[in-house]
């Protein structure tokens, strides 16, 4: 985990939300000295608040941990759509041969 990417982005989310730490701790259930530590880079989360993070603040693991720009999940439905529509071009392609 790239420490100093998830450190900023945890307090960025805190800060777009609108709430302090001491009410991001109490709804993610930890001290606010905890998430004060996870902020500035003292400690390291482990997966359960990852994912109470992911679903407090509405973004995926990766983006959380700084592996992606993207805050959502690409949607299976999306991704078959896409790949539908490439293979239907393709067909054309060929039936045009």
């Amino acid at each position: 985990m790239d420490e100093t990417q998830f450190c900023r982005i945890l307090a960025a989310l805190r800060r777009q939300k609108g709430v302090s730490q001491r009410k991001a701790a109490a709804d993610l259930r930890i001290s606010q000295a905890l998430l004060s530590h996870y902020e500035n880079g003292a400690r390291e989360p482990g997966l359960p608040f990852l994912c109470r993070a992911c679903d407090y603040y509405g973004v995926t693991a990766d983006y959380l941990l700084g592996r992606t720009e993207s805050r959502d999940a690409a949607r299976p439905a999306d991704e078959a759509g896409a790949l539908a529509a490439e293979l239907r071009a393709l067909a054309d392609k060929v039936e045009q041969l």
